[in-house]
């Protein structure tokens, strides 16, 4: 998530705690939005963690869409 935050400051051109709120509230938008079972990945990704097979992004929302 922190490099998330420090990209985002960066290229919005905003403090990183502007940032770290600004991504915190996309998260959450998002986890009202996807079916149950899957804001868990979204948790994952946010507190650092892969959420799935070798992590990244990537797998996360390509476990969210059904690809393996």
């Amino acid at each position: 998530m922190e490099e998330l935050i420090k990209r985002v400051s960066e290229r919005a051109g905003i403090s990183e705690e502007q940032a770290r709120t600004a991504v915190e509230t996309v998260a959450e938008f998002l986890k009202e939005r996807v079916p149950a079972p899957y804001s868990s990945y979204i948790d994952s990704f946010m507190s650092g963690g892969g959420g799935g097979k070798g992590g990244g992004l990537g797998n996360i929302l390509g476990g969210m869409f059904g690809n393996k």
